[in-house]
């Protein structure tokens, strides 16, 4: 049926269709880096990259930006308070510039583990400052901004259409403007294009107002214009980017007479205890911390057991029961994998028929609005069938499911890179040492020594090692 995404401005799903036949163009609003990632800030990523992983599988070229926040971003998201790279500085006393160096690759250190694809282009805020002034001269130009003290701004009411994406009206913000009013603005509305620098103010550039530095919005929009030119595919962020950050981008990109994203694609937040993960109420859960306590990939599929839509509840409980419901299917392809060599020549027609509706089923999942949690329920309705069939399948059957396993567990969901696959439970010496093990085990069983028998199964178990007892005899793997 082809892809089907639900385009937040449209408010509805629709069929997507780039611009450009075989060429996708996504920018994604990246991190602000002022601090260590948090587990909300590895659902966006993760569900953009399986999304990413969708449109290489199907043969497009794709160019994926995903930017780097190093400035401008005030701590009250709007025109007040103080730059939260600069506030940083203060605190850990470091330039500006270590702050944001140092906690961008504290993020993608975290992507790396997590699986997630680079950017093509991860681009910078303050390595675009020259586009950002030249998009505020063409606003001024154009009658949409006006210079206040050294500052810049939107002149919202200039721009009707102004909350189309949010569907809040011009009237309902103006009575409960979510910012305090400047006396320099025109309206309360109003946003920052380019602020005057106070003194003392860390981060500054040259400009045709005075000194001073971009507005949070401005930023995006004159990257992904740069980068991916008018009418691009997608642009995608968590909700929370929708009002104003978004709105405003919109607002600024189409005033200077741009056509800019022709699909808008949210995610909804990662919640702790009901309340959303924030840095800035320390509401969180670190990523380091978590991916030092558990396997990336669990945490992976953890994230994507959810509509990327829906709001989700972070417990220690649900991580436990997704790494276990991962291992099944790790073990699974493992399994496949450990089987095909030594599998009879042949094809096995109940195995093929369960890998078409496996793949049919999947497939079907993901078309319809990236739904991870189908396509993750399509492997699990497909796991029975296969460890029924596995002791007799054939090798060009085992072969076409190892096959389903890479192209569709890592290829589009990147679950399954090399390195869980290859872990030490392939060496030739330990798979020898567990075939001992296994085998004086079954001595002590035949010789109804039960209690040495349990004893070897007992400590294995400790070393975090499963013995099953199966019709082909005992089987293991890793817990």
């Amino acid at each position: 049926m082809g892809l089907v995404l639900y385009d937040t401005l449209q408010r509805k799903k629709v069929p997507f269709e780039p611009a450009v036949k075989g060429h996708v163009g996504i920018y994604v609003c990246g991190p602000t880096v002022y601090a260590d990632p948090h587990l909300g800030h590895a659902r966006g990523p993760i569900v953009y990259d399986v999304l990413r992983r969708y449109f290489l599988h199907q043969g497009y070229k794709v160019r994926f930006v995903s930017n780097i926040t190093d400035v401008g971003h005030l701590t009250d998201d709007a025109d007040q308070g103080e730059d939260k790279i600069q506030k940083r500085a203060k605190l850990e006393q470091l330039e500006p510039m270590e702050v944001a160096e140092k906690y961008t690759w504290s993020y993608f250190d975290a992507m790396q583990a997590l699986n997630v694809l680079r950017p093509s282009i991860a681009p910078r805020a303050s390595g675009h400052i020259p586009e950002q002034l030249e998009l505020t001269q063409r606003l001024l130009e154009r009658g949409f901004a006006y210079v206040r003290g050294g500052s810049v701004y939107f002149r919202v009411r200039a721009f009707p259409e102004y909350g189309k994406l949010s569907g809040k009206r011009l009237e309902e913000l103006r009575a409960g403007a979510r910012v305090e009013v400047r006396e320099e603005k025109e309206d309360p509305l109003d946003f920052a294009l380019w602020k005057a620098a106070e003194p003392g103010h860390l981060m500054r550039w040259k400009s045709p107002w005075g000194e001073g530095y971009p507005g949070w919005h401005i930023e995006c929009t004159a990257m992904s214009l740069k980068y991916l030119g008018e009418g691009f595919d997608l642009h995608a962020g968590g909700i929370d980017l929708q009002f104003p950050h978004h709105e405003c981008e919109i607002a600024q990109a189409e005033a200077a007479g741009y056509r800019f994203a022709r699909h808008w694609m949210h995610h909804n937040h990662v919640l702790l205890e009901g309340e959303k993960m924030a840095k800035s109420t320390g509401n969180l859960v670190l990523l380091h911390d978590l991916l030092k306590a558990h396997e990336p990939m669990a945490l992976r599929f953890y994230l994507l057991q959810t509509h990327y839509r829906s709001p989700m509840d972070f417990t220690f409980q649900g991580l436990e029961a997704a790494e276990r419901g991962y291992a099944r299917l790790l073990q699974a392809y493992r399994e496949v994998r450990a089987r095909k060599a030594q599998a009879p020549s042949g094809t096995t027609p109940e195995l093929e028929r369960a890998l078409d509706a496996l793949e049919k089923a999947f497939l079907e999942a993901i078309e319809d609005d990236l739904s991870t949690p189908e396509a993750l329920a399509a492997f699990f309705t497909f796991l029975p069938e296969l460890n029924r069939l596995l002791p007799e399948a054939g090798r060009e059957s085992l072969e076409r499911a190892e096959g389903v396993f890479h192209t569709l567990g890592e290829g589009i969901l990147g679950l399954f890179p090399e390195r869980v696959l290859e872990e030490k439970v392939s060496g030739p010496l330990l798979q020898g040492l567990m075939a001992l093990l296994l085998e004086l085990r079954e001595e002590a069983r035949r010789a109804r020594d039960f209690a040495k028998a349990d004893l070897i199964r007992e400590r294995l178990k400790a070393l975090g090692v499963i013995v099953e007892d199966t019709k082909e005899g005992p089987k293991w793997r890793l817990a």
